[in-house]
């Protein structure tokens, strides 16, 4: 499938799809979408020690990457899994312009590591964050209430359906902790029922730029 590297409303680039018309990040803007749907609306409810991370959808590192520098910034203790089926590679990686626009020259080998460190194997990358990439199929998952935060980050229901089951949410479900949380950029209907279906509670939310509504699911 042919893929293009383009630059967002903010400035930010991602991956761009022709086939689907479907980005790895918002058109509307890469990095503001991360930091509303992921930090704003979902690791800033967590004040504790440690915080376990579940990604689904790896893709850029582009959340990963803004984790840390979270985790940093605040002395949080971040346990982070990231899950993809097919990495980008390293040449698509290198084109992303995720260091300029963080202004985050200081940890530009930090990023580079994230993405050259070995799959299936974790990894300490500083004092509060450590990372495991696991190449696998997000139906694959069988983690039980191991995470604190799911960050849902799948391409759209439009494209990819099947990633967006009651069955896949079941094993999301089963994976967190009671209490915990998953966030999405995705405000459909569907998404919202089959989340309510498995034992979710469900809240919407203001969405980043270019979506009205985001969804919030709780583990109660």
């Amino acid at each position: 499938m042919k893929r293009e590297i383009i630059v967002t409303n903010d400035g930010s680039t991602t991956i761009h799809l022709p086939e689907w018309n479907e980005q790895y990040h918002s058109k509307h803007g890469a990095v503001q979408e991360a930091y509303h749907v992921f930090i704003k609306n979902g690791l800033s409810l967590f004040s504790d020690t440690t915080v376990a991370i579940l990604e689904i959808g790896f893709g850029t590192g582009l959340n990963s990457f803004i984790t840390f520098l979270e985790a940093q910034k605040y002395r949080l203790t971040i346990d982070y899994v990231g899950v993809e089926a097919y990495p980008v590679s390293l040449d698509e990686i290198l084109k992303m312009n995720y260091i300029e626009t963080l202004k985050a020259s200081r940890y530009t080998s930090v990023f580079e590591k994230m993405h050259a460190q070995e799959w299936d194997t974790k990894h300490t990358i500083s004092t509060y964050f450590s990372l495991l990439k696991r190449k696998q199929f997000f139906q694959e998952i069988t983690d039980q209430d191991r995470f604190n935060l799911i960050y849902f980050d799948a391409f759209g229901a439009r494209v990819q359906p099947e990633l967006w089951t009651e069955e896949l949410f079941e094993k999301m479900f089963v994976s967190l902790k009671k209490g915990g949380v998953l966030v999405t950029y995705s405000a459909k209907g569907s998404v919202r029922r089959a989340l309510q279906h498995v034992g979710f509670r469900v809240e919407r939310l203001p969405g980043p730029p270019g979506k009205r509504e985001m969804l919030r699911a709780v583990k109660i």
